[in-house]
């Protein structure tokens, strides 16, 4: 990615002035396992709250944050989520991003984007009127 376009967007990962205020103000708490650095300031803010924050590994998607680092940045607890994590259940899959407008989409039967027409009206449904 160009100087310039790190500078100035957001969405492609952290921008200049993320990264260097991680590193002059914060401090690494972790890493998850999609590769996501997390971090909280060195010092409270005036009222006492702690400021927390994640740098992406990639594109910013907020559904790449796990569910124990969810919590851990909006304050829910005070301990870093390795401390905390049950081991892993069986039936636990791997995480997949988001595919809402990507190619790889879910696009229901009829969907216009698939091409496909809407199934016929079978005649079972009764439009509702405030009279009745």
């Amino acid at each position: 990615m160009n100087f310039l376009a790190k500078i100035f967007t957001w969405w492609n990962g952290a921008t200049i002035g993320t990264l260097l205020d991680s590193w002059r103000h914060g401090e690494q708490v972790g890493i998850d396992a999609q590769g996501n650095r997390y971090f909280r300031a060195r010092k409270k803010s005036p009222d006492g709250r702690e400021r927390r924050w994640v740098i992406y590994d990639g594109a910013n998607d907020a559904s790449r944050v796990p569910s124990e680092w969810h919590g851990w940045l909006h304050g829910a607890f005070d301990d870093v989520p390795e401390s905390r994590l049950p081991p892993a259940r069986v039936w636990e899959v791997d995480y997949s991003p988001n595919a809402t407008g990507t190619q790889s989409a879910y696009l229901p039967q009829g969907a216009l984007q698939r091409g496909g027409r809407r199934a016929v009206a079978t005649g079972d449904y009764e439009a509702w009127s405030p009279d009745s």
